[in-house]
């Protein structure tokens, strides 16, 4: 697995033969036309996602029906998991689990999250920058860097299709241009007959909606003083720890492009003090003091985290 990541990390830097690289307003114009393809278009997609833990091969297809969204994406290799998506429910099905639905604007697992993104308003935040041409999947692909302008996150290579604005292939990189993640189209189909193949799909019974109860949203007696760029709060609830007998309180952050929450609950006799772990994007950032256990959750550069989690501020004692 070394090796397929550091030949990952090489292809990534060499295939642009682009002798310039700019950041200007029409690289984040046509990050914004992939969004708007990847939700209006009828096409499939038969993908690998690769990361640290494997490699595993998909496909999804994308239909616009009724003017609402169809798709389906479906697991190629081992037990079948299916995740199906009509309208603004989307369902899961897979082995061993009661099949459930949950409401959504999209299959979190099917593109990478930054195809969805609103990229005017991440503009004052990250750098889009073009570094040529190269081809993915046979296509030729204009090729963009999403890079954060203050330095403090993960940035992004993205190759979008120069024809239909599809993603053909995502790198998701650490600030010291790691490759955490990799998206990479192996056959794109771009038809308007794919909304006709899954008439079955509109037509199917999907299993009930899952209620998610609502957490106490009263106030906290705590802030974070310091966020990077762009971050605002976004959602924020209370839950009971059975576990400890005490709720844990989270407040959840975006920028629209990661995402990551801050939790505090009271600490025990069994909390395990500083600790630090990362798989992938996402880390996990664990301080005590005040009395409270404060953990940080989410797509942030472990150094970001425990920056973070340092600016936890209490107005008195846990």
């Amino acid at each position: 697995m070394k090796q397929l990541w550091c030949a990952i990390s090489f292809v990534a830097g060499s295939l642009f033969f682009s002798s310039h690289a700019s950041a200007d307003v029409s690289s984040g114009a046509l990050l914004q036309q992939m969004n708007a393809a990847s939700q209006s278009l009828n096409y499939e997609l038969a993908f690998i996602n690769i990361n640290k833990l494997g490699v595993e091969s998909l496909r999804y297809r994308h239909a616009r029906v009724d003017n609402k969204p169809l798709a389906q994406l479906l697991q190629l290799d081992g037990p079948r998991r299916e995740v199906v998506q009509r309208g603004s429910e989307i369902s899961y099905f897979e082995p061993g689990l009661e099949p459930f639905t949950l409401t959504g604007d999209y299959i979190v697992d099917s593109l990478p999250s930054i195809v969805y993104s609103d990229f005017k308003k991440l503009s004052p935040y990250y750098d889009f920058i073009s570094v040529g041409k190269t081809r993915i999947a046979d296509r030729m692909c204009e090729v963009i860097r999403v890079v954060a302008r203050d330095g403090t996150r993960y940035g992004y290579i993205v190759w979008m299709d120069a024809q239909t604005k599809l993603p053909m292939r995502v790198d998701l990189l650490d600030r010291d241009g790691e490759t955490l993640e990799q998206f990479r189209v192996i056959n794109a189909v771009l038809d308007d007959s794919i909304g006709n193949s899954m008439n079955g799909l509109a037509k199917a019974s999907l299993p009930p909606l899952l209620s998610v109860p609502d957490g106490d949203k009263a106030d906290f007696n705590w802030t974070v003083s310091w966020l990077p760029q762009g971050f605002k709060e976004v959602s924020r609830s209370r839950r009971p720890l059975a576990a400890i007998g005490a709720p844990m309180e989270s407040r959840l952050y975006s920028d629209g492009l990661f995402s990551f929450s801050v939790n505090v609950n009271r600490a025990t006799a069994g909390s395990r003090g500083n600790e630090m772990l990362r798989t992938g994007r996402r880390t996990v950032s664990t301080e005590v003091r005040n009395n409270a256990e404060i953990t940080i959750v989410g797509e942030l550069p472990p150094q970001t985290a425990k920056r973070v989690a340092d600016n936890v501020k209490f107005r008195s004692a846990q």
